[in-house]
């Protein structure tokens, strides 16, 4: 397991650098931030036993478990696991890929913060969510404006002093490539809005 993103959860200024030489700044107040309007969206649909997945410092997990609802947060970062449990979060260091602690009999799975460019194919991503669903379980995602479709490509985590980390795969997926995508995956789309300046969809178990 790899730590690219060690720096940004640290709370240094970074950034994706795409193999193309876009460059993506990562919202790295966020991630510790308290809940935005944004986050609101997802908190509040989340009404049973939670998987955060890609949790970073933990701030969903530990909101989500000042309410009263069971969450567990996933990372493989070593960082982002410790950050998360000093922010009173349950999380554990875990590949999504690998199997996970109560497979399929969670509610709901959370891939918020561009999560869903994990592993660099959002189809894939999302049959593995499914897996870990149970019977009428949802996957709450955070995507792309409109009019951004389906991107994958290669990127790598630059701050302002290191250029020289490891490249690896990602992806971008937008609101209008989603009700494709997630039929692919064996998913329903149950909503599709934007909440503070950024966009969320629902997709049920099918």
């Amino acid at each position: 397991m790899t730590d690219e993103f060690a720096p940004g959860l640290l709370g240094r200024r970074c950034w994706l650098e795409l193999a193309t030489g876009e460059r993506i700044t990562l919202p790295i107040e966020r991630w510790r931030s308290e809940p935005s309007p944004g986050d609101e969206l997802l908190l509040r649909h989340c009404t049973g036993p939670t998987l955060d997945i890609g949790c970073g410092p933990g701030r969903l997990t530990a909101a989500l478990l000042a309410r009263g609802v069971p969450a567990l947060g996933t990372d493989v970062s070593p960082v982002a696991v410790r950050l998360a449990r000093a922010a009173g979060a349950v999380a554990v260091r875990r590949d999504v890929f690998e199997r996970q602690p109560g497979e399929g009999r969670w509610r709901h799975a959370l891939l918020a913060d561009g999560n869903i460019g994990i592993g660099g194919d959002p189809v894939r991503l999302l049959t593995r969510v499914r897996e870990l669903l149970c019977a009428g379980g949802s996957a709450l995602v955070e995507v792309d404006p409109p009019g951004t479709g389906l991107r994958r490509g290669r990127a790598r985590l630059s701050t302002n002093d290191t250029d020289d980390t490891r490249w690896f795969d990602w992806a971008w997926l937008g609101a209008d490539a989603v009700p494709e995508t997630a039929e692919v995956a064996g998913l329903s789309v149950g909503w599709l809005r934007e909440a503070g300046g950024r966009w969320f969809t629902k997709l049920a178990r099918t």
